[in-house]
């Protein structure tokens, strides 16, 4: 029988903690929670470091190479370099009547252009510093999202042979053409973000000219040399291979899964890129 403590109650030891454990269980559970979601919301909210992040850009090349070599087998425009299209727009203007091409490059540059002011302003107004790794996450999901969603209307949309499409100006040919082209310039705006500004992977011309009047250009070390060399190589390599898988049985359809797939990587990529120096 239980001793009395002198109070005329009988002492609970033989229960040890069995009601502080249950009571401290679920608030240990919430602790821990939280601490992880603290940590979550730490990561993301950080700067990414810049060194090394060129590589990331440059592997963009390959993809803009894709994206262009099978746009154009497919429907004659380009979807990220813009002084094509410009051209195009511009014969197209002065004989309209020639071809449909101007209309695709028209549709393509304007929508290119919207997407600039779209990015751009994303990477500003939503963060103090367009580094924020969660930005840079959230820029190149919206982009796999997009190139995704026009992969998709040329996998289970209306089916028309190669020269149908590119004389075509119906909706399944002007809206892949447009969502790839509005978030081919969010490679561009990270190019920026990241103070890597040669490296926007829709533009060679300007590389070519810096490349080869650089004074130091057969210097055993110097950086932006190799990164002038990357980038026309990097998406010349693209270029090959969505010229080559755009010809393939899985079409041009296969060439944008495939850069919706290499997006998807580049995001993970900056998930786990290490954060900047506080």
């Amino acid at each position: 029988m239980a001793s009395s403590n002198g109070y005329g109650a009988v002492p609970n030891s033989s229960r040890p903690g069995a009601n502080g454990d249950e009571e401290e269980q679920p608030l240990l559970g919430d602790r821990n929670l939280t601490s992880k979601s603290t940590r979550w919301r730490k990561i993301m909210t950080t700067d990414v470091r810049r060194d090394w992040a060129d590589l990331v850009l440059l592997a963009c090349y390959i993809i803009t190479g894709l994206l262009d070599s099978a746009s154009i087998s497919t429907w004659g425009s380009f979807v990220s370099m813009q002084t094509g299209n410009t051209v195009y727009f511009g014969l197209g203007i002065a004989a309209p009547h020639e071809s449909t091409r101007w209309i695709k490059s028209g549709t393509s540059l304007g929508c290119f252009c919207i997407g600039s002011v779209f990015f751009s302003s994303f990477h500003r107004m939503l963060s103090p510093s367009p580094k924020r790794r969660w930005i840079l996450c959230a820029s190149f999901t919206m982009q796999m999202l997009f190139i995704a969603g026009a992969a998709a209307i040329l996998t289970f949309g209306p089916q028309s042979s190669s020269e149908h499409k590119k004389e075509a100006i119906d909706w399944s040919v002007l809206v892949p053409i447009a969502l790839v082209a509005f978030q081919s310039c969010g490679q561009a705006v990270a190019s920026r973000a990241l103070k890597y500004n040669a490296l926007t992977s829709v533009v060679l011309t300007s590389i070519y000219c810096d490349l080869f009047s650089d004074a130091e250009l057969l210097a055993p070390h110097n950086p932006e040399r190799n990164r002038r060399v990357g980038a026309p190589v990097l998406l010349l390599i693209g270029a090959v291979l969505g010229g080559i898988i755009a010809r393939s049985a899985v079409g041009a359809a296969g060439v944008l899964w495939i850069a919706a797939a290499m997006k998807l990587l580049v995001v993970l990529s900056w998930l786990l890129w290490p954060a900047e120096e506080e």
